[in-house]
């Protein structure tokens, strides 16, 4: 899923006022400040895209760098949630730091760990 909505704001990034416009009304400040970014935030919606398909591919297939992708995904994630958060930019952002942090733990497990250090190398 993150990596359609990547794609999709990469998109609407790229062409502005286009079609995909829209979207933005759910935040419209968000809109404003990757607008200002110009063609930097195009790009990095895509390197972020292209992670989350890397880790999304990876995991379907058991594979340890898709685990490991995940993993490193996941953190930067929650860091950059709470960089939000402390600096007050987007304290709505507070919301996906539980959530992120239930993911890592499920992902850490033994049990997810032990399968993805025994798959083969994939």
């Amino acid at each position: 899923m993150a990596t359609v909505i990547t794609l999709v704001a990469a998109v609407s990034l790229l062409f502005p006022n286009g079609f995909l416009e829209p979207i933005w009304k759910l935040n419209p400040r968000g809109r404003a400040g990757l607008g200002a970014i110009g063609i930097g935030a195009v790009l990095l919606f895509t390197v972020v895209c292209l992670a989350c398909a890397v880790a999304a591919i990876g995991l379907w297939r058991g594979a340890r760098y898709g685990y490991a992708m995940a993993i490193t995904v996941l953190t930067i994630n929650s860091l950059g949630d709470l960089f939000n958060v402390i600096s007050g930019t987007e304290p709505r952002a507070i919301i996906g730091i539980p959530i992120v942090i239930l993911i890592l733990a499920y992902l850490l497990t033994t049990k997810v760990r032990r399968f993805f250090r025994t798959s083969a190398n994939r």
